[in-house]
Formats: structure tokens, C-alpha cells, sequence
């Protein structure tokens, strides 16, 4: 009965070609108050939902993490070698069928249209993928079978495989079932209508964005990049808004920051480094977004249509908190029943999470192998020490291979000062810390999703914000430094 009375208004009240992505469009609808209250009641209980899993700190016996983190951890825990089995098992496949779908299959069909889109070297990377994480399962599993230490050891394998790979797989799921929560019933409408002369003018893009960057410190920057690739294929965020928030809005989590900032040493520093590397990383951004190639990014929609800025100019009021509870209501009343809202956002989720896992395994023990057992990087660092030097932050060729290693995992730069600890300054630990957590952009996870969710950002783009992000930040860390140590 709710059903077909919603459906009745939506024919008399809703424009025909109203898109309820596009606040312009949302402003077009006048609901009665009915159904106004309707979806205002609908869209503070969702929110409410959503802050709650994505937002409030639990304390579960020793574990203090919001319940999305909860959530997935334990289904991990609870699935144990099975779950590890099952994405074993997922990678193989989806590494055969790449092959097929992309050389052999008939335009139309289903693997067509789903490797069809991927380049020719996918199909090889889903390959090697699939053979790292098989490896490193047998060699987990199976007594006899022992598999090259280079693949599968603490450092490479057993750091991506456990860790990485099998987090995002409950990671994944997990964010479909509760981002419609989130994304579609009026919360971030709100969230966009107040932030938007702040983030518009300064950072380039909507007030929407603001739940990326909160997702990402949260909970996953996995999640993060996974919410943009929502919003940009919804047509919320153009091709160089969904550029920026990827590359500069998906940070590492709060829990992560309490591993990466221990390992360095700085625990007891822990407020002053994490605050300090948050506004570290929006000064970043706002040197990012005025750059190529972020800056050359067209300005259109996934489906080539043009951008209207309606609210570009537009300076905080307090008419902006009465908009945005507006729009919530009109956007909470406009979407689809819920469970219909987390079944499309689930067939989403599975749709990617094949070829998600399977990259993020191939690239981020190819990456972990190049840097922990070639001297790479340590050529490459040998770049940064004049640098550092000038920026007077001491030990500089010690620490200088640390800062380029960060490309291939986010946790490696601390992980090659851990055993240094004790006889590097505090000023050099907290510089290597922040500039790891400030450069974002790591081929272990974030470079893997973006690539995987097919956001419009290529892999030699990636690599040159990465080495912007971590040139711009260098002096920024570096007068913090001084300052704070």
C-alpha cells in the first residue's frame, strides 16, 4: 500500500527526467508534507545508521574500531582458512575466464561486456595473481609443498595475502550491504548542500566529497575509493572531481595510523603526528588539484555530458542547512525500497571483486618484491638526500630510501626504519611517517581499486601525483617538524 502511494506522488509531483544524484534536480521536486515528513523521517534514520557503522568508535573487548571494521574482521575471522580458500579459488578462475572473455569471446556476451573493457595485459596480471595467491595457500596449507620464500614470505606474500587481499574481500561485501545507507538516502545530500562553499572553491570539488575523505579515515581508503566509483559511475562526481577525491581524499584509516605511527616509534606522539599529517594532506590537496594532470581532467560526467555549476560561487549561509535538510528529505522519499537500494549495490560490489582481489595479490607482491629484494628503491632514494638535507632533517641517507618504497605499500616506508628505531632522531621518524601517510597513492590497494573500478585515472597519472604528492609534502612535513620536534 506505501508502495503504490509513493509511486502515485512520484507521477503527479516528480518530474519525469529528474535525476536524484543532481541537487539542481532534487530542488525541482515539491512533495506535499506527507510525504515530505515521510522522507525526512526515512532519511534520519538511515544517516543515523550510517554514522553509527561508518563513524562511531565500538570498544568490542579489547578492540576499539568503528562497527564497519568490526563487521568485516569478523566474518574474516570466522570464514578462517576457508574464506582463504574461497578467494583462492575466485583469483584461479577469474584468471581463466579473463583469457577467454578478452581473446575469444563474442561481442554481446557476458564476458565480453565484462573483460571486455580491461587492456590486453589484464588478462596476464589476473594470471600472476592468481598463481601468487595460490602459492602462497598451498604453502599456508598443504604440508610437503613449500613455495619460494621471494613469493610468499612475511615481507611479500604473507604481508598481501592475509592482510590486504582478504580484507578488501569482506571489505567489499560488507561496504555494498551498508553504503546505500550512506550514499542513497538524503545524508550526503545534506553533507553536500553545507560543505560546498568550502570544498568547491578550495579543493575543487562538491561538498559530497567530504564523506570520502571521513570514509577513508574511518574506516578503509579501500572503502573510500569504492564510494567514489559509486558516486562517479551515479553521475555525482564529474571525471576530474573523481580524479581528485581518489588521489587525494583516500587516506589511510585512523586505526591504520595507530600501526604505521608504533612501528616508527612515535606512539607517544600519536595526536601530534596523526593531526598534523590531516592537515598536511588538505594543504596537499590543494596544490594537487590546481596541477596537471588532476587540473587537466575534463570537467564531464561519465557519459561525456557537461558539468553545470550552479553553486560554484556560492558562500556559506545559513539558508545552506535548510537546503540540505530539503534535499535529504526529497532523496531519502525518491529512492528505491531499501532492500532493492543494497541489492544493486551488492551485484555492484561482486561484479568487482574478482578482478579487485586478483590485482591487488599480482601487483602488491610484484611491488613488495622489488622493494624488499632489489636495490631499486635504494637508487631511487639516493635522488631524495639532497633534498632532505636542504630541508635539514637529519639522517637523510638513512631515511631517504624510504620515502620513494612507499609507492609499492603504504607500510613499507616505517617497516624500514622499524629496526632503526632507536638510533634515528624522533625528527627523521616523524618526517618518513607523515610523508608515508600523506602520499595516499600505494600499488599494494589504493592504485589496484582505482584501476579495478575503472575510475578514470590511468596508472602513469597515478604515478606522477604519487611523486607530487610526496615532492609537496616534503617541505610542508618538514616545517611541521621543526615546529612540533
Amino acid at each position: 500500500m506505501e508502495n503504490a502511494v509513493r509511486k502515485q506522488v512520484l507521477e503527479n509531483v516528480v518530474p519525469h527526467d529528474i535525476d536524484p544524484n543532481d541537487p539542481a534536480d532534487l530542488d525541482r521536486v515539491h512533495l506535499d508534507s506527507k510525504s515530505y515528513k515521510k522522507g525526512l523521517i526515512k532519511a534520519l534514520a538511515y544517516t543515523a545508521i550510517a554514522i553509527f557503522v561508518f563513524f562511531w568508535p565500538l570498544t568490542v573487548g579489547d578492540t576499539t574500531d568503528v562497527p564497519f571494521g568490526h563487521i568485516y574482521k569478523f566474518l574474516l575471522n570466522l570464514t578462517g582458512v576457508y574464506g582463504l580458500y574461497a578467494v583462492t579459488g575466485m583469483t584461479v578462475v577469474n584468471a581463466l575466464l579473463s583469457f577467454y572473455g578478452k581473446f575469444a569471446s563474442k561481442e554481446g556476451s557476458k564476458l565480453y561486456d565484462y573483460y571486455g573493457h580491461d587492456s590486453i595485459f589484464h588478462p596476464f596480471f589476473y594470471a600472476l595473481g592468481a598463481i601468487f595467491t595460490l602459492m602462497y595457500t598451498l604453502d599456508a596449507n598443504l604440508a610437503g609443498y613449500s613455495a619460494p620464500h621471494l613469493i610468499v614470505g612475511p615481507e611479500t606474500g604473507g604481508t598481501v595475502v592475509p592482510a590486504i587481499v582478504m580484507g578488501v574481500a569482506f571489505i567489499i561485501p560488507v561496504g555494498a550491504m551498508t553504503m546505500p545507507f550512506l550514499l542513497n538516502y538524503g545524508g550526503i545530500d545534506f553533507i553536500g548542500a553545507v560543505l560546498e562553499p568550502l570544498m568547491r572553491p578550495v579543493f575543487k570539488v562538491p561538498g559530497k566529497s567530504a564523506v570520502d575523505a571521513l570514509a577513508s579515515f574511518v574506516s578503509s581508503s579501500s572503502m573510500a575509493v569504492i564510494i567514489t566509483s559509486k558516486l562517479y559511475y551515479s553521475k555525482v562526481y564529474t571525471k576530474r572531481e573523481a580524479s581528485i577525491i581518489c588521489t587525494c581524499f583516500s587516506a589511510v584509516s585512523v586505526g591504520f595510523a595507530v600501526l604505521v605511527i608504533q612501528t616508527a616509534g612515535l606512539g607517544e606522539h600519536f595526536l601530534k603526528v596523526y593531526f598534523s599529517t590531516l592537515v598536511i594532506a588538505f594543504m596537499v590537496t590543494f596544490f594537487m588539484v590546481r596541477i596537471p594532470p588532476l587540473s587537466k581532467k575534463a570537467n564531464e560526467f561519465c557519459d561525456g555530458s557537461p558539468q553545470v555549476l550552479s553553486e560554484t560561487g556560492e558562500k556559506f549561509h545559513l539558508g545552506l542547512f535548510k537546503r540540505g535538510v530539503h534535499r535529504a528529505a526529497k532523496r531519502a522519499f525518491l529512492a528505491q525500497p531499501l532492500h532493492k537500494e543494497i541489492k544493486a549495490s551488492l551485484v555492484d560490489g561482486f561484479l568487482v571483486i574478482p578482478k579487485v582481489l586478483t590485482l591487488l595479490s599480482a601487483v602488491g607482491i610484484l611491488g613488495l618484491i622489488i622493494a624488499e629484494h632489489t636495490p631499486i628503491f635504494q637508487w631511487i632514494g639516493m635522488i631524495f638526500v639532497p633534498f632532505i638535507n636542504i630541508l635539514g632533517v637529519p639522517d637523510a641517507a638513512t631515511i631517504a630510501p624510504s620515502l620513494p618504497v612507499g609507492i609499492a605499500e603504504m607500510f613499507l616506508p616505517v617497516l624500514l626504519i622499524a629496526d632503526k628505531v632507536d638510533v634515528l632522531s624522533v625528527q627523521s621518524r616523524y618526517f618518513v611517517t607523515a610523508v608515508s601517510m600523506v602520499q595516499i597513492i600505494f600499488f599494494s590497494e589504493t592504485i589496484v581499486v582505482m584501476i579495478a573500478t575503472r575510475l578514470p585515472v590511468k596508472l602513469k597519472e597515478l604515478v606522477i601525483c604519487f611523486l607530487e604528492r610526496t615532492f609537496i609534502a616534503m617541505p610542508l612535513v618538514a616545517v611541521a617538524m621543526h615546529i612540533l620536534f
